[in-house]
């Protein structure tokens, strides 16, 4: 049985970088003209499935657009997860959980275990109660053959004090806190099959991702998940420029600049922006 590190690759070799973000937002559900409900963000979810199915490997659904919909936008979100998973589709369930103890153990089954409801191929986690409050989580991804992206230097820019801190020097050398994360997420990864690792991290495309010590060396073998691509600033032109070495292991996710051209033209515009980011990376 394949892992997750081996299906990314596969997905990223025949399709490229581009991961879509399905985050029915108000504006959004307004412009497609579908109703500020769980019935319009599931009918939303499901045609951004359509459209995306065989022109790119990989979706990303915001929980949060979901969520606020209670019960019936979370088996809104059953019904889009399992229509792409269904579709060849790997899911990266956008859901930033992270804690300690069972409750972690708990979010783990509802977003990994298989034959889970809300199963996905791979789950974004916060590693800010602690990087060690993750290993059971990255410990049971591991052994479901799932992934997950750990949240280590995010685009958002009131993030940076915290992940760009230094470790006290009797902790880490002196190294950053989103160097810190990285490292013992790639440790997750020793001995795996293949060129890429299952448990990734999320690195904003629109950080100067050194400056946080997040260097070729620290970064290979690791899958990173590139929000701030699209209508946050970065093109796929920049790709290379962004991630040099690492570049062919990046998930380079895109959201509003697709969503926004609507329903009737989405499909176009999600084979324009991949073919994109498949030349730059042969370029």
């Amino acid at each position: 049985m394949t892992t997750f590190g081996q299906r990314l690759s596969a997905a990223l070799d025949e399709h490229g970088p581009l991961c879509v973000g399905i985050d029915p937002h108000q504006g959004l559900l307004d412009s497609w003209r579908l109703d500020a409900s769980a019935a319009g963000v599931r009918e939303f979810g499901l045609r951004v499935v359509e459209a995306a199915a065989g022109r790119v490997g990989i979706v990303k659904p915001q929980v949060a657009f979901f969520e606020r919909w209670g019960s019936a936008g979370f088996a809104a979100l059953e019904d889009v997860q399992t229509a792409a998973r269904e579709a060849g589709l790997l899911v990266i369930a956008d859901a930033k959980r992270g804690d300690i103890g069972t409750t972690m153990e708990g979010y783990t089954a509802a977003w990994l275990m298989p034959g889970a409801p809300l199963e996905a191929d791979a789950v974004t986690l916060s590693p800010y109660l602690g990087p060690d409050s993750l290993h059971g989580a990255l410990t049971a991804a591991l052994r479901y053959r799932k992934g997950a992206f750990v949240l280590t230097a995010t685009s958002n820019p009131e993030a940076s004090v915290l992940q760009s801190a230094t470790v006290s020097e009797a902790e880490g050398d002196g190294e950053s806190v989103a160097e810190r994360v990285a490292r013992d997420v790639g440790s997750h990864n020793v001995g795996l099959p293949g060129a890429l690792g299952s448990i990734g991290l999320v690195v904003g495309a629109t950080v100067d991702r050194r400056s946080y010590g997040l260097s070729d060396v620290v970064l290979a073998g690791t899958p990173v998940l590139a929000p701030g691509f699209g209508a946050q600033g970065a093109e796929p032109r920049d790709l290379k420029r962004l991630f040099g070495y690492v570049a062919s292991g990046v998930v380079a996710n895109e959201s509003r600049s697709i969503l926004a051209v609507g329903p009737d033209r989405i499909a176009a515009r999600i084979q324009e922006r991949a073919e994109l980011y498949r030349e730059a990376l042969r370029g």
